[in-house]
């Protein structure tokens, strides 16, 4: 076997295979098509470009499921966590990063690796045969012949979902005589979040305005399948008038300063984008609106009425396979072994998550290459239960990519007491005991897989 890793795609789950392996001494090729060949939603060309959010959601480690997996991934010795917490911004209880400043740290760290190289091209198709050791890490937005080839070595057991990127608006253009500064419940630095509000009438003309909006249309032969943790803000609206209020637009935990008597019907959030403070996020705001449509109606939320867009949202396609069918427990293509697959092409879906299943992969192969047992992460901790999700055959026909979260753990229902008695646990205990017994476990086995 050739002692070479060959890797498609610099993104985060492609990242952290790389450092993964080279950090236990195996040569990697980086197979990254850009800056040559540029994605519909790519700007840059860093790896580990994060192409939607900021944001790596909640760092709570002790009632959160991502928090969990950030914690456990911090002591495996992550290199995505590691850069995340360095380019750190402020973002109440999640962690949000600087975005170019988190590409470029983890793109500096891999082009200084002795053991990491790179070729910017553009595979087109899978090896033929057991021509050496591949990780497939292209991501959702795969290049159009490399997805080609995939589907012939798979029989086409794949499957598509559509993506929504939100739009990011210069700080220096919100009118701060109708916005303020709060986190919701005063969590973290007040200046973590801007916030717009609106009146009952406000917000029910801007619902109107978006179930009217012109918006991208799918060509004849797509369809379009979202994933429900990143539903377009005006496909959330069409689902009920009243759904924005109590998603992404819930004006809960928040005092309008302007005007303390009169709580918002709606609040419309703006998350810190950048470490200068210069960018900021609307928050659930993913759409697919055509651009002018956008300028246009997002302007009617008070304090954005002259907001200067540094970028606009958009479509992308994403693409999965079926994880489940195809693979292994140790994510190689059943059919050809010497393939793997890491990142949201398995089905994993988010930053944290598809990083993780790199680092899986990673370590994976390594230790096949090194003659090394393969340990599996226990199934109660985060890393095992997103791993879990990728092979439960339970129902491949609906197979869909997920987030982490306590229901893809071992169950938890109660708890012996002192006195032999069992009890009921349930709510923010349960989800405490969830990630008690998981950081009880990963230490033991980061220490297995670091031997």
């Amino acid at each position: 076997m050739t002692n070479i890793v060959h890797i498609i795609g610099a993104g985060l789950a492609g990242s952290e295979a790389a450092w993964q392996l080279a950090q236990r001494g195996i040569k990697v090729v980086v197979h990254e098509m850009r800056p040559k060949i540029k994605s519909p939603a790519h700007k840059t060309n860093y790896c580990a470009e994060l192409v939607c959010s900021n944001s790596l959601r909640s760092d709570d480690s002790s009632t959160s499921a991502i928090g969990l997996l950030h914690e456990e991934m911090r002591r495996a010795s992550s290199l995505i966590m590691n850069c995340a917490d360095q380019t750190k911004v402020p973002a109440g209880g999640a962690l949000a990063v600087d975005r170019d400043g988190f590409a470029s740290l983890v793109s500096q760290r891999l082009l200084s690796h002795e053991n990491i190289s790179f070729e910017y091209e553009e595979i087109t198709e899978l090896p033929k045969g057991n021509d050496g050791r591949w990780i497939v890490a292209s991501g959702p937005l795969s290049s159009e012949r490399l997805i080609k080839s995939i589907l012939q070595e798979i029989d086409n057991q794949s499957l598509n979902f559509y993506d929504a990127i939100a739009p990011v608006i210069y700080k220096e253009s919100i009118d701060f005589s109708k916005a303020w500064y709060q986190s919701r419940y005063d969590k973290g630095d007040k200046f973590d979040y801007i916030n717009c509000p609106l009146t009952k009438e406000q917000y029910y003309a801007f619902v109107n305005e978006l179930l009217n909006a012109q918006k991208v249309e799918f060509h004849d032969f797509e369809q379009a399948e979202y994933f429900d943790g990143c539903l377009p803000i005006e496909v959330m609206a069409e689902r009920g008038i009243e759904t924005l209020v109590f998603g992404p637009m819930k004006p809960v935990g928040l005092t309008n300063p302007h005007n303390s008597a009169q709580k918002p019907y709606a609040v419309v959030q703006l998350r810190q984008d950048n470490k200068e403070d210069t960018l900021r996020n609307m928050v659930g705001f993913q759409t697919k609106l055509k651009y002018g449509e956008q300028q246009r109606i997002f302007r009617m939320i008070p304090g954005l009425e002259k907001a200067e867009f540094a970028r606009l949202g958009a479509i992308h396609r994403n693409t999965f396979i079926k994880s489940p069918v195809l693979l292994d427990q140790y994510l190689r293509l059943k059919s050809r072994p010497n393939i793997s697959f890491a990142g949201q092409i398995t089905g994993c879906e988010g930053y944290v998550e598809s990083a993780a299943i790199g680092f899986l992969v990673g370590y994976f192969v390594a230790s096949e290459m090194l003659n090394k047992k393969m340990v599996l992460p226990p199934k109660e901790t985060a890393f095992g239960a997103m791993l879990s999700h990728l092979s439960d055959d339970t129902d491949t026909e609906h197979y869909q990519p997920m987030n982490i979260n306590f229901g893809l753990f071992p169950s938890i229902i109660g708890e012996t007491t002192v006195n032999g008695k069992f009890r009921k646990i349930k709510g923010a205990e349960r989800k405490q005991a969830y990630c008690r017994r998981a950081l009880s476990q990963i230490d033991e086995w980061v220490k297995k897989i670091c031997q």
